[in-house]
Order: C-alpha cells, then sequence, then structure tokens
C-alpha cells in the first residue's frame, strides 16, 4: 500500500522494470500483457520516464490483457494509450508489438486471430506471459472480464469477445485461465472508487461476482498494489 497514485504507480514501475531485466537476463526475453486505464498510463509513463535505459526494452514482447473494439487511433483504444504514455519512448521493437486487431467490425473473428498469434509464440496449453499487468474496476471487473459474463466460465479459449455494460460495449478479452498461467501477476489500484471493489477481491475467497477475486486462483504470485484510498476498506489481515 502507497501512500497515494504518484507513489504508487513510481514503486510498480520500479517493479515492473526488475521483473522484466531479469526476464531478459535468465531467458533472452521478456513478455508482457499490458493492461488499460488511467492507472497503468501513469505506471507507463513511470516507465518511460524513470527506466528508459535501464531496461533491455529491444528484448520485451509487448501483448494486451484487454481491448475495446475501437480502431488503434480511437482515443479509448488500450494500444493508443500504452503507445502515447509508453512505447514511443523506449526503444522497443515494432515486430515485439502485438495490439490486439480491432475496429474491424468481427470481434468473435478478431479474438481467434489474436489467440492464433498468441499460440504462434507460446507453445504451451496456456500462455505463459513473465507478467501479466492488471486494473480492477469500480465494478470488479478485470481484463474484460465483467461481473456475470460467461467468459468468467471459459475453460478452452485463451481471447474471446466480451460486451461491457458501459459504451464502447464491444471488448476482446484474455480469459481467466490465460490471465492467470503468468509467471507473475500485478494488480494496480488506485483511487477512492475503487475501494469497494478492491474489498470485495481481497475477501475470504474468490466470487466470481467479482472477477477480479478470481486472479486469486492462480499459482504463481498475485501482488496487489494500492494507494490508501483504494484500500481504506481493506482489512489488515488482507495485507500480507
Amino acid at each position: 500500500m502507497f501512500a497515494d497514485a504518484g507513489a504508487l504507480a513510481a514503486a510498480a514501475a520500479r517493479e515492473v522494470a526488475l521483473l522484466l531485466t531479469t526476464a531478459v537476463r535468465e531467458r533472452g526475453s521478456a513478455s508482457i500483457s499490458l493492461a488499460g486505464g488511467r492507472t497503468p498510463r501513469d505506471l507507463h509513463r513511470c516507465l518511460a520516464i524513470d527506466h528508459q535505459h535501464d531496461v533491455p526494452w529491444d528484448r520485451v514482447l509487448f501483448y494486451w490483457g484487454d481491448e475495446r473494439d475501437v480502431p488503434h487511433e480511437d482515443d479509448r483504444s488500450n494500444y493508443r494509450m500504452a503507445r502515447e504514455s509508453l512505447l514511443d519512448h523506449v526503444p522497443v521493437r515494432p515486430e515485439h508489438v502485438h495490439p490486439m486487431p480491432t475496429g474491424l467490425g468481427e470481434p468473435v473473428e478478431a479474438a481467434a486471430r489474436y489467440e492464433r498469434t498468441l499460440r504462434s509464440r507460446f507453445d504451451t496449453e496456456w500462455p505463459h506471459f513473465d507478467l501479466v499487468l492488471l486494473g480492477i474496476g469500480d465494478d470488479g471487473h478485470t481484463a474484460s472480464l465483467f461481473p456475470e459474463s460467461p467468459a468468467l466460465e471459459e475453460t478452452s479459449r485463451w481471447v474471446v469477445a466480451t460486451t461491457a455494460p458501459v459504451e464502447p460495449r464491444g471488448r476482446l478479452s484474455l480469459t481467466l485461465p490465460a490471465l492467470v498461467h503468468a509467471k507473475t501477476i500485478l494488480v494496480v489500484v488506485a483511487g477512492s472508487s475503487k475501494a469497494d471493489a478492491l474489498r470485495s477481491a481481497l475477501g475470504d475467497r474468490p466470487d466470481p461476482r467479482c472477477p477480479a477475486s478470481l486472479l486469486r486462483t492462480a499459482r504463481a504470485p498475485v501482488v496487489w498494489w494500492a494507494d490508501a484510498d483504494a484500500a481504506a476498506q481493506v482489512a489488515p489481515s488482507s495485507l500480507r
């Protein structure tokens, strides 16, 4: 837990930089699945400013955990946000950047295309990202896995088309199994509007009414990073 959103973003960026650098040193490359939203944008900016030269960016492969079904140049695009806040400011290799193919009018086919992209790069039952970055919404959703979504029951596909309760309603999302097989998951949460959702996510047991809580089924580490406002309703026993 951190005093404010600025301290949270700076500390989380340091951890991301360390994890990526370690993966490159141990395996020759690093794979990261990025999140959308305001809090990840602040983290991206810290990476671009504070860690521009201490991460081997040319060895990092970038993917996305979810995306709005809008063109890449739309100001609601998670890809555009990541490009403007991070990718345009560090020496990434263009062929290592793999945005979801959105804005094409066929979200189910787009999901299948992205799954084929992932399967061509991960020769495993599920993708094993070195790092998955996630946030949570006020309703407890994570990626674009919303409460009561049929996507929460998916057990074979890696990527699905989903529907959000707000515009733009069309989304693409990695499925829960695709997320929880990562080597490390960092969930970054800021702001008082997320306090109820974070409390539910860290409750006594995973609850499908709060999709973020289902991340706790992962075998690998799931680390929750929050500012004081977001953690205001979290029981001290959950902070361990």
